[in-house]
């Protein structure tokens, strides 16, 4: 017997090792396709940065319009997300992907094609129902196909590619309004420069949209909606046929005892009838990404570094670098997330942040004005420049894809789908705030002010991650307490 055994031992070992990475690579190919919504969602958040002068032109906006044309996507995003959460537990993660596909393409060619301001605001709010439905139903498709010690770096992928998006989106404008000579004069066909800079979109939607046919259904969808046969199906090709029943049952068992479908109600406690405390949780995480004011820089870069002397095709270039900066930064953080943890991130990044906004201010507290009133940096300008790419980073090694892959693991599975549509909400409404509102604080209590604010939510979150956030390394998605 043990002769029998011997030589047949490596044999098992390898052709289990092979399996393991078999799936492995599956698993992030399925991954791969999912953050093409992710790229998309940074692609469609970057792309306005750099069309706002030819939205003024075109439309003859003033700052509130330009604000608003600006920041309508993001009305679309919070609803998105919030109805992309709660749909998604109806229709399934993989079905809201391909509707948000649907909803790029048509937000991408009428946002180009717009003659009026209501027109182009309709066109980026369906765009903003697209980010909204990719940026929460990405994460949480992710995190529900991967192995827990892979999970952290497969849903960080998911931030490069927002991180990339936004780099695409910006060298995109830059080569763009550089050939016409800028974004309002006209390029091929007679269209503006700035019309281009959208329609470039939908060849990468047309690609999502396609691959999405490919992937399979989340396993954990397919049990909470009694598909157990497919669930065991799909969750065989990515773990293997001998883990595929005991997930099916591990799955079942954190799901209601009563096995009704997933819902809102199921977000409050049904002792007390209070919101659970994991929502909240989910809502502060969601909010203090945005108040730390990392979109003002993704959406009015331009206008920011123009407005302290930078020219255009200079601050265009500046937009570059941070997008640069920012894929770094989101590197290091899939090498490390599930080694030293999410908290830990999170701690590195809001001290960073505190200090390198509080930076920020000093300059542009000490810089100058010219005849118009205008700042001029002069030799702090560097300092300013330093300054914002180190906040970038920071951002990115924290708060940027650490937030989301949170979000996307944190909830039990009951409650995955109704957690996010509401933490979705919650973050994308703070975007439309603080996005709606910069202009108003540029106009009124200046960079410094702003920034100022900026910094002080910095610090406050700093206090958030210590006392309410708890790990979810190495968790199960079924052992994740709510």
């Amino acid at each position: 017997m043990e002769q029998d055994n011997l030589p047949t031992c490596p044999s098992v070992e390898s052709s289990q090792s092979i399996e393991e990475q078999h799936n492995l690579l599956l698993i992030i190919l399925i991954s791969c396709v999912a953050t093409i919504g992710g790229f998309l969602f940074g692609f469609d958040s970057g792309v306005i940065n750099g069309t706002v002068e030819g939205l003024q032109s075109a439309f003859n906006s003033d700052s509130i319009g330009t604000g608003f044309n600006v920041a309508s996507m993001l009305l679309g995003c919070a609803f998105g997300a919030f109805f992309a959460g709660t749909l998604a537990d109806i229709y399934g993660r993989r079905s809201l992907l391909i509707v948000a596909a649907v909803l790029f393409i048509i937000s991408a060619w009428g946002s180009g094609v717009a003659d009026s301001s209501f027109e182009f605001v309709i066109y980026r709010v369906i765009g903003g129902l697209a980010v909204g439905a990719a940026s929460v139903m990405a994460p949480a498709y992710i995190s529900e196909i991967a192995p827990a010690q892979y999970r952290g770096m497969l849903t960080t992928i998911q931030q490069v590619a927002i991180i990339f998006g936004l780099f695409t989106a910006f060298i995109s404008n830059y080569f763009l309004a550089d050939i016409a000579g800028s974004a309002v004069t006209p390029l091929w066909m007679d269209f503006e420069a700035w019309r281009w800079m959208f329609w470039i979109e939908l060849a990468p939607a047309a690609l999502f949209l396609f691959a999405l046919f490919f992937i399979p259904e989340s396993p954990r969808f397919l049990v909470a909606a009694s598909n157990n046969i497919q669930a065991q199906a799909v969750l065989a090709k990515l773990y293997g046929e001998k883990a595929a029943g005991t997930k099916v049952a591990d799955i079942g068992k954190s799901l209601a005892a009563d096995h009704h479908r997933p819902s809102l109600k199921d977000l409050f406690d049904k002792v007390s009838g209070k919101v659970r405390p994991i929502v909240w949780v989910g809502i502060g995480l969601a909010v203090l990404q945005q108040l730390v004011g990392i979109n003002v820089v993704f959406y009015y870069g331009a206008v920011l570094w123009q407005a302290v002397g930078f020219s255009e095709s200079d601050a265009l270039l500046i937009n570059i670098i941070s997008g640069g900066v920012s894929i770094v930064a989101c590197i290091i953080t899939i090498m490390s997330i599930d080694k030293i943890g999410r908290k830990p991130l999170l701690v590195i990044g809001s001290l960073g942040m505190t200090v390198t906004l509080a930076i920020m201010v000093f300059a542009f507290v000490s810089a100058d004005t010219d005849a118009n009133g205008d700042l001029v940096l002069g030799s702090l300008g560097t300092l300013a420049l330093i300054a914002a790419n180190a906040y970038v980073f920071f951002f990115n090694i924290s708060w940027g894809p650490v937030m989301w892959v949170m979000l996307g693991e944190m909830f039990p599975n009951q409650i995955r789908g109704s957690g996010l549509a509401i933490a979705g909400l919650a973050q994308w409404s703070a975007n439309f705030v603080i996005t709606m509102t910069f202009p108003i604080m540029l106009a009124s209590i200046g960079l410094a002010g702003a920034y100022g604010f900026y910094s002080l939510c910095a610090l406050a979150s700093v206090a958030f991650v210590f006392k309410l956030v708890h790990e979810t390394k190495g968790l199960e998605l079924e052992d994740m307490q709510g």
